[in-house]
């Protein structure tokens, strides 16, 4: 079993940044592909960010080049830095993890066995 707890959501003006931190325990997690989606108000999950075991990252159209995500297996936590955040940024933000083998699939919740509580993130305009 793998618990998975975010950090780090706030609220902020448009144009601000912040940093989600997600902590596992329970087991390592330097064997999973670890992912970001979010949920904004009346929308489905959708897919922020993953890195997977090797340390390649993929991101979704609407946040390249702003977002990044990483990890630090030594401290089993994975980050995103989120920088030129926008309105439609606004969401709760969740952390997920799983043994993620095929590339394509990183952007699907489906692929994910561990998933956070989320964190909401809130970006004023």
């Amino acid at each position: 079993q793998v618990q998975l707890v975010e950090s780090g959501g706030g609220l902020v003006p448009a144009g601000d940044s912040l940093r989600l931190s997600c902590a596992a325990s329970g087991r390592t997690t330097g064997n999973y592909a670890m992912a970001w989606f979010r949920q904004g108000p009346g929308k489905e999950r959708e897919f922020v960010a993953a890195i997977r075991r090797s340390g390649s990252t993929a991101y979704a159209d609407s946040v390249k080049g702003r977002f990044t995500i990483s990890r630090d297996n030594a401290k089993n936590t994975v980050y995103l830095q989120m920088n030129t955040l926008k309105p439609e940024d606004t969401a709760v933000y969740y952390c997920a993890a799983g043994l993620v083998n095929i590339d394509y699939l990183v952007s699907k919740s489906s692929a994910y066995v561990y998933w956070g509580q989320g964190t909401q993130v809130t970006v004023s305009s």
